[in-house]
């Protein structure tokens, strides 16, 4: 399952970044997904609450924006939404001489991290 090995990556590069910034917990990870990525929202949600369990993100609440796909003509300028399946010909003039804009996003954009925990004094006897 691809959203497996994306949910994975994700948690490792929030993990790293976690530890490399002394952070205990994270509370939420937005990301942004192309329309074109490949990648199934749903799916990459329930593959992320699997490959948080046991990890810092334990728990944390996962957010998605979508990012229509966008190409544009390089013959005469023309830029559209491409649509799903991708229309990749200009409707302007026809020319299939595209270029791909946006749509195969697949970026954390932010990270929540979770609120310290303050230390609970000893009580002394």
């Amino acid at each position: 399952m691809h959203e497996m090995s994306v949910a994975l990556s994700v948690v490792d590069q929030v993990e790293r970044a976690a530890q490399s910034r002394g952070e205990s917990g994270v509370r939420a990870v937005r990301l942004e997904v192309g329309e074109l990525a490949g990648v199934v929202p749903d799916s990459l949600a329930f593959c992320f609450e699997l490959a948080c369990a046991g990890t810092v993100l334990e728990g944390a609440a996962l957010t998605t924006r979508a990012v229509p796909g966008r190409a544009s003509c390089a013959p005469c300028g023309r830029a559209w939404d491409t649509g799903m399946p991708p229309d990749m010909t200009c409707a302007g003039c026809g020319s299939g001489a595209t270029d791909l804009l946006a749509g195969r996003e697949l970026r954390i954009t932010e990270v929540h991290w979770a609120e310290p925990v303050p230390a609970t004094p000893l009580k002394e006897s």
